[in-house]
């Protein structure tokens, strides 16, 4: 018996990966469904783990019209903490698509749905009931999103469904974290971690934060490995482009800015290409300069010479002088020092070892600082002779194991020997923080014991200023008398999200470390 194949209908109705479309094809297709006379709302989210609240929010939301678009947030631009978002952005994409009651789907390569809906230009856009009062809204991009849709002539409507935390379903049923970092998080909730962070946080941002340390200008030049050269014992290269970042004490400040109410930068700029426009340029509204002039030497710059593919670094070159300030400029900014350092409710030493902080300024900052945090760094220009202990004293210290164990001459004691016997042996001080790469941080305190905090992330994809950006974060917070080992938590994240930023390309910031605690401890 012959079998016949029964005719099929045709669907006018895409497939799933029809349905995925980018941002500017999706513009066009909602223009053309208006002018046939169809409504159409847009729905915008993350959408990491797919679930009944996410489905009933956009059954609510396709109510308000004929069609539903739905925009989601490409991998690079979801800050929700270390290792998020679980599934890819293709993969989120098709989940939604997969839906039948979403009819296209585009992934949003910004950090907000403000350019998207600008381009899409829908008649509506949906929110859940969560975002009614602004004031819940750490981001504020809600106002923003108000905005654009409005002067797109749509509205913003409201879903009153049942909600779920994507956040909080990944972290009860699902192993996203390595085992003692996930008894670490469950002991922190516990704890009620969460509130206790946030409040703490938010104390600092009335404060103001004085940050004093080396000028440098980072360069990244991006170029392709071609292999050896035929007459020459070295590796040629193809060059592809170049960034140029402000960098050292900068990058500092501008971590701090989002945190603090006001930052103020002393250092020295070089006589001969002082860079002081371009960094002017790049500083935070509330960060200000005051910048002494070191005669006849450049502002110091560090070119790295790096494999774009990897990210790798290949090699890099200093243009700099780091001989000590003439006795003129070491002057000039230790007046500059004098007349500002009182006014601070924290001062930081963010010692780069080029030449710029001498005796003379140690030891003014050491008597005259209200509350003194220090790191006094080691790198391929002053191994060795940079040591936190050219500081007598200090309220905080925050610098690497390397650094750590240069300082106490010993490189075989535990770690823990190391931070609560040997460096107190060599500084005043009684609170320190000890950086530790993939292991987190160690911290410790006069009086209580020596605390691991795990890392918490393994994606790294540039390391540069990881530790400033741990010492900018913490600082504030260990003036307020907060616990280190909560602090120690706060700066992890802090180092988490600033390995995942090529060079200084933007700077860590209050909003994105408020996201990531939530998307931790939730």
């Amino acid at each position: 018996m012959k079998l016949v194949k029964p005719a099929t209908l045709p669907d006018s109705r895409p497939s799933t990966t029809q349905k995925i479309v980018t941002v500017e094809a999706l513009a066009s297709l909602v223009q053309s469904l208006k002018a046939s006379g169809k409504t159409v709302i847009q729905a915008h989210g993350t959408f990491d783990l797919l679930h009944l609240g996410h489905v009933k929010h956009l059954e609510a939301a396709r109510k308000h019209a004929d069609v539903l678009v739905v925009t989601l947030t490409a991998d690079a631009y979801v800050n929700k903490g270390p290792n998020r978002p679980v599934f890819k952005e293709y993969l989120r994409a098709e989940m939604l698509a997969a839906l039948e009651v979403v009819d296209y789907v585009a992934i949003n390569y910004h950090a907000d749905a403000v350019p998207a809906i600008r381009k899409i230009r829908p008649d509506f856009y949906a929110k859940g009931q969560d975002y009614i009062n602004p004031e819940g809204d750490i981001t504020g991009k809600i106002t923003e999103e108000r905005l654009a849709i409005e002067e797109a002539g749509g509205k913003i409507v409201f879903t009153e469904e049942m909600t779920f935390s994507s956040t909080e379903l990944l972290n009860r049923n699902f192993n996203i974290y390595e085992p003692h970092l996930r008894t670490h998080l469950e002991g922190m909730r516990e704890e009620g971690a969460l509130i206790k962070l946030q409040e703490l946080i938010e104390s600092v941002k009335d404060m103001r934060v004085l940050v004093i340390g080396d000028a440098i200008i980072d360069e990244y030049h991006y170029v392709l490995p071609m292999g050896k050269s035929a007459k020459e014992h070295m590796i040629a290269t193809r060059y592809q482009d170049r960034e140029q970042f402000a960098g050292g004490v900068f990058a500092t400040a501008n971590h701090i800015s989002s945190f603090c109410k006001q930052v103020e930068v002393i250092t020295a700029l070089g006589g001969r290409d002082d860079y002081s426009d371009f960094l002017r340029e790049r500083l935070s509204p509330n960060v200000k300069l005051t910048a002494i002039t070191r005669p006849d030497v450049p502002t110091t710059r560090k070119r790295r010479f790096v494999d774009p593919t990897y990210m790798r670094k290949l090699f890099e070159v200093y243009f700099m002088d780091d001989e000590p300030l003439v006795k003129e400029a070491e002057n000039a900014l230790n007046d500059a020092i004098a007349r500002r350092i009182g006014e601070y409710d924290v001062v930081i030493a963010n010692d780069f070892g080029h030449g710029l902080i001498g005796q003379s300024t140690v030891a003014l900052l050491c008597s005259e600082a209200r509350f003194l945090a220090v790191n006094s760094q080691s790198n391929s220009a002053n191994m060795g002779y940079n040591l936190i202990h050219k500081y007598p004293r200090a309220d905080y210290v925050s610098i690497d194991a390397p650094e750590a164990r240069l300082a106490v001459t010993d490189k075989i004691s535990p770690i823990e020997t190391v931070i609560s016997k040997l460096l107190p042996e060599r500084i005043a001080c009684s609170k320190f923080i000890i950086t530790h790469g993939k292991h987190g941080c160690i911290t410790h305190e006069r009086g209580d014991i020596v605390h691991t905090i795990p890392a918490l992330t393994k994606s790294v994809v540039d390391t540069v200023g990881a530790g400033d950006a741990f010492l900018a974060v913490t600082a504030p917070l260990v003036a307020k008398g907060a616990p280190l080992n909560q602090v120690g938590f706060v700066g992890n994240i802090a180092g988490a999200l600033k390995v995942a930023i090529i060079g200084h390309q933007r700077s860590v910031n209050k909003i994105d470390v408020l996201k990531s605690l939530a998307a931790l401890l939730k």
